[in-house]
């Protein structure tokens, strides 16, 4: 079955810079160097990207194997959980994660998940979401290209439908594990718990704050800035 494609690129972007302006020599060439500059920043992000997945999968994959084993005997269900996200250039891909919840559970409620007191996940996984540990298969991800350490988290096609024409341009960078949002919202399923309309609430209010995030790290992002953000994450989920 084909995959509908969210027609969204880099390019597209150029939409929103005026350039209608006659262009000299001289600005060719100065366009010529900032492409090559960005395809070289985004060629050492990718090595980055890869050294980290590489390093961390070989310190981590007697624990990644413990929680697979786990997750199997609790009720002899899948290890993984699969879904449907929308990626770069409005691309879908299957991202990874150890399955938290009861088998179908996205039969059984909405696609957020609303409090830590969800009667679908699993007692297991309750402590891989608090740790962040069900996170950790998206490094298959990372290297399999669909994701980078940093970015944007991709969303479902269900909410990149609502997004406006400025905050699809998240849509131009390689979704990631996290980011500013990532950060600022690493507790939001707590949040949505006390809300009365989880799902409106994140439509209105948490998606929007989110995309400004993401917006803004697009804007700031660097090679430092990465390294920031990887070491807040780690921090605020100790």
């Amino acid at each position: 079955m084909r995959h509908e494609v969210i027609q969204w690129s880099s390019e597209s972007a150029a939409l929103y810079q005026d350039d209608s302006r006659p262009r000299t020599k001289s600005s060719r060439f100065r366009g010529e160097g900032r492409q090559n500059t960005l395809g070289l920043k985004l060629m050492m992000k990718r090595m980055v990207d890869l050294i980290f997945c590489f390093t961390a999968l070989l310190f981590l994959w007697p624990l990644m194997l413990f929680c697979a084993l786990v997750i199997k005997l609790q009720d002899r269900g899948p290890v993984f959980y699969k879904q449907e996200r929308i990626g770069k250039d409005g691309i879908p891909f299957k991202i990874l994660k150890y399955r938290t919840m009861v088998m179908n559970a996205d039969k059984m409620g909405p696609v957020i998940t609303v409090g830590m007191k969800d009667k679908r996940i699993t007692k297991l996984g309750y402590f891989l979401r608090r740790t962040k540990l069900d996170e950790l298969p998206q490094l298959f991800n990372i290297i399999m290209g669909d994701m980078s350490v940093v970015g944007p988290r991709p969303e479902v096609k269900k909410y990149v439908d609502m997004y406006s024409p400025r905050q699809r341009q998240v849509l131009t960078v390689r979704p990631g594990l996290t980011d500013f949002a990532s950060i600022e919202f690493i507790h939001e399923n707590r949040i949505l718990g006390k809300s009365k309309d989880p799902e409106a609430d994140y439509i209105n209010k948490i998606m929007p704050a989110k995309l400004e995030l993401n917006l803004r790290y697009i804007r700031e992002q660097s090679f430092v800035l990465d390294l920031i953000l990887i070491a807040k994450t780690l921090l605020k989920i100790r």
